[in-house]
Formats: C-alpha cells, structure tokens, sequence
C-alpha cells in the first residue's frame, strides 16, 4: 500500500501542474489571437476604406459621422476615372512595368548564371551590385533627369522601361545568383558532356530547377516597377503617365476628388492582388528556397 501511495503522489502532482498550465496556456492563446486581429485591423482599415470610398457618392465623402458603407453603391466614380485618365495609365503601367519585368529577368538571370557560375567580378561583386539599389532614388533623380532632357526620352515609354529595368537589375542578379547557386554543378556539367551549350543548359535545365525563385523575384520586380512613384513624377508629363503619377494628380490646393482618386487606386492595385493569386505556390516556393539555399 505504501508502494502504491508514493507512487501515486508524483502522478497527482503531475496532473495537478498540468491542469494549472492549461489556464495560462488558453490565455497566452487568446492574447495572441487579439494581438492579431489588433494588426489585421490596422493594415486591413484603410484598404477597406478606399474600396468603400470608390462606390460612394460626393456627399458622402466628407459626411459627419463617417458613411462605413454606401447606401447606394455607384459605379459613377470608375466610369468617369477611367473615361478620363485611367485607361491611358493603366496601359502605360502595364506596358512600362511588364517589358521592364521581362528585360530585367532575361539580363539579370544570364548575369546571375556568370556570378553563380563562373565567379565574376570576385567574390565581393555581388553585394556591391545589390549596394547600388541602396542608395536613395533622391539623390539620381536630377542627373537622370538631365540626361534623360539631352537624349530626348523625357515622357517616353522606352525611357521608363530602360531605367526600370536598370533599377531592378540588382535586385534580380542577387536574387536569382542565390538560387542557381543551389543547384548541383554535376546535373549541368552531365548536360555539357551530353553535348548540350552553356545556354542550353541555362535554358532547358537551370531555369526551369529554379522556377520558382525566378517567379518570386519577377514578382518582386513587377511590383517595384509598378507602384514606382518619384522617377515617373519628374520624368513623364502625358505620353507615358504611370498609375500611380496619374492618382496622385487627383488631389491639389484646390480641391481633392476623392471618389476617383479611389477608384483608380482600387484599379491600380487589382492586378497585384491577381498576380499574387496566380503565383502564390511558385512565390512561397521561391521565397523558401532562397532562405534555405541562399
């Protein structure tokens, strides 16, 4: 009996510790739901607000107290927005963003190879080519300003896209030099006794192991070349107006419309949010090989 009743005593113990872990435990739970759903308000409210704020009508704009949702939801404000300015923007955003999305991938991915590869530049080269996209797009604005007045691609498409391209250029060599350089050098050096050219191997075996990455990056690189802001601000007037220049001129001193400006913004961001849809597998994918590989 008195085996029993020692033997009893830690199992009592254990089971009394456990039963006032569980509170606590529920709690720390809880908290962390809250904090959550705290930050998910916070970053999720003024997105909600600008989707409201398309549909509403004028006087419902400064209302007091504040209109939380349309009592009679309008299309009026995309019509006029778009009939305007906004297919003009949206076409030249997708046209300067995309042809700069795809020039700076096709370069980058060959200089990727070669540092990935062939170790050129040295060691060192490719954080001192990512170093050159840390350094404040303020301070090139002017010069490139200036040069881009004596060439002649002020307001132009091929002006955008080259200097978009150069801007992300960085970026994507670092990017795609991680991935490629987790890919075993015997599958491709296999390829090269088969017969197959460097570019064949880059092409048909390289590229397509790192999809994913190649994907996340793009996406990356779309996204910068999309939402950029300042550079499209000082070096476009009407030709190649961008979407986010073209929101921006919808408030002034004298006025501010509010019901376009968040239509377009609304119009603006909807391929983003597509984009990030369409390659949600291949961008996690790619985000977790170059953490693991890089």
């Amino acid at each position: 009996m008195s085996i029993a009743a020692d033997r009893a005593v830690p199992v009592a113990h254990g089971v009394a510790a456990r039963s006032r872990r569980r509170p606590r435990a529920s709690v720390g739970l809880a908290a962390r739901y809250v904090v959550v759903a705290i930050a998910l308000l916070f970053f999720l409210f003024p997105i909600y607000w600008v989707v409201v704020t398309a549909f509403k009508l004028p006087a419902e704009f400064m209302a007091r107290p504040p209109v939380w949702f349309p009592e009679n939801p309008s299309w009026i404000q995309f019509e006029t927005a778009m009939r305007l300015r906004g297919v003009t923007a949206l076409k030249n955003s997708i046209i300067i963003a995309s042809s700069a999305t795809f020039l700076s991938v096709a370069i980058g991915s060959l200089a990727a190879y070669a540092l990935a590869r062939f170790r050129t530049g040295g060691r060192h080269f490719g954080f001192w080519l990512l170093s050159q996209r840390m350094l404040p797009p303020v301070v090139l604005v002017i010069p490139i300003f200036l040069m881009y007045r004596g060439l002649g691609w002020l307001d132009t498409h091929h002006g955008m896209i080259a200097l978009y391209t150069v801007f992300n250029l960085p970026y994507v060599v670092w990017m795609l030099r991680s991935y490629i350089g987790g890919i075993p050098v015997e599958i491709e050096e296999s390829a090269l006794v088969d017969g197959s050219t460097r570019l064949g191997v880059l092409w048909r075996i390289t590229l397509p192991l790192v999809l994913p990455g190649l994907i996340a990056t793009a996406t990356f690189a779309f996204i910068f070349s999309w939402t950029e802001f300042l550079f499209a601000v000082v070096l476009t007037r009407t030709s190649a107006v961008t979407m986010p220049v073209t929101i921006s001129g919808y408030f002034g001193s004298q006025g501010s419309a509010y019901g376009q400006a968040a239509s377009l913004a609304v119009v603006a961001t909807a391929p983003l949010f597509i984009l990030g849809l369409l390659v949600q597998k291949h961008f996690v994918r790619g985000l977790t090989l170059g953490a693991v590989r890089g």
